[in-house]
């Protein structure tokens, strides 16, 4: 608890089993309540491990992308009754110490989304960006600053921090299942008026931090200049998407999937209806 407000961390794993135990050993117990990941159909030992370290596991039946994780694990979360729920990659390329203060800004009532930054600072390079990734990540959010009227330093961070309103209102399952759903939800966290914090990050890469192509990451940052300019034309009144809707049918709904039982081999499955 933090102020009163239950906080989880949610976990979007994809064989994620050489720095999960790093990563979990320290996230921050006296204010967190629970820890769960969802594994998107690893071939490694990510649900076993995580099984180990007393998480709450959720299995994919099938690999379903990025953003199809990420809405298992809001889905979770909120039925877990969280009120705040903070994503930190299990990778360790985020630094899980900051989970108190990001949750904290969030616990205070004054944002309501929190993102941890690693352009504020002068960390990015020096832990190891790319240079080609720090360049594209400084011209997007360049772009994405003019398109949508905000100031923010970054819209690349997988390390994020909601209170629970923002994810019961996003119509998150407009959003696609692939990487573009993290800026189509600050999009839509804009659209909806929530306001954002950020707070400074280190990041780190290294051999076994998790890394898309260049080729998906060209195709990334199509679709976050192509989310910025429906979200100006939408400004406009000149177009309209499911992505800016609010529609309750479009507000989260679990996919396919089975909790994975820390005690035994059994597992129970989880359905609904995704149309």
């Amino acid at each position: 608890m933090l102020h009163g407000k239950k906080v989880i961390v949610i976990l979007p794993a994809y064989k994620a089993e050489q720095m999960l135990e790093k990563t979990c050993s320290q996230i921050p117990r006296d204010v967190v309540d629970d820890v769960l990941l969802v594994d998107d159909a690893s071939t490694d030992k990510t649900v076993e491990l995580a099984q180990s370290l007393g998480l709450k596991v959720f299995v994919h039946h099938e690999n379903l992308g990025y953003g199809a994780n990420q809405k298992t694990c809001y889905q979770e979360a909120l039925r877990l009754g969280a009120d705040i729920v903070v994503m930190l990659h299990p990778d360790y390329q985020y630094d899980p110490r900051l989970l108190t203060p990001m949750a904290g800004m969030v616990a205070s009532g004054i944002y309501d989304v929190v993102l941890g930054s690693r352009i504020l600072g002068r960390g990015a390079l020096s832990g190891g960006m790319p240079l080609y990734k720090y360049v594209a990540n400084r011209f997007l959010t360049f772009v994405q600053n003019v398109l949508m009227g905000q100031k923010l330093s970054e819209y690349h961070t997988g390390y994020r921090a909601f209170s629970s309103k923002v994810l019961e209102t996003l119509p998150m399952r407009a959003n696609s299942d692939d990487f573009v759903f993290d800026n189509q939800m600050l999009a839509q966290v804009v659209v909806f008026g929530f306001q954002i914090g950020e707070i400074s990050c280190p990041t780190k890469y290294f051999p076994e931090a998790s890394s898309i192509s260049f080729r998906r990451s060209v195709r990334y940052g199509l679709g976050v200049l192509w989310t910025a300019l429906m979200y100006r034309l939408w400004k406009w009144k000149l177009f309209r998407t499911s992505l800016f809707s609010n529609r309750p049918t479009l507000q989260l709904e679990p996919r396919y999937y089975h909790q994975q039982s820390a005690a035994s081999d059994k597992t129970d499955s989880v359905e609904a209806n995704t149309t």
